[in-house]
């Protein structure tokens, strides 16, 4: 929190189950009403992980899960994964793992949507 009050992360980050595990994931549904730059919804829980949702555009600030590892898909747009010493570009189709402990950020120039997997006990922001 800043001194207003206010997040210091704008992110609209979502963290309910938003689907159970009989119910049919309506990812271009929650993709066509997404107003916000930077969006997060977990769809479903797999076993010990779950699945989200991010419709992004901007940067993500520098981060790190010391415990977990994080697995970013692209299915639109261009989104990179910058790393302390180089940045991943992913085009449609194609993802990368963050392993647990390496600082990171993510950052879209234009509207990407993206599947991410990762622990559920896992904190968005880092830690």
């Amino acid at each position: 929190m800043n001194e207003t009050g206010t997040s210091i992360y704008p992110y609209a980050t979502h963290l309910n189950l938003r689907y159970s595990q009989t119910e049919l994931v309506d990812v271009p549904a929650l993709v066509a009403a997404c107003k916000d730059r930077w969006y997060n919804q977990t769809l479903c829980k797999v076993n010990d992980s779950v699945v989200r949702l991010g419709v992004m555009q901007g940067e993500y600030h520098w981060h790190k899960h010391e415990a977990d590892d994080e697995f970013f898909f692209v299915l639109e747009g261009t989104f990179f994964v910058d790393l302390e010493d180089r940045s991943i570009e992913l085009k449609p189709w194609q993802g990368f793992t963050v392993p647990k402990g390496v600082v990171h950020r993510t950052r879209a120039s234009e509207r990407a949507v993206i599947l991410m997997v990762e622990n559920a006990g896992i904190i968005p922001t880092g830690n």
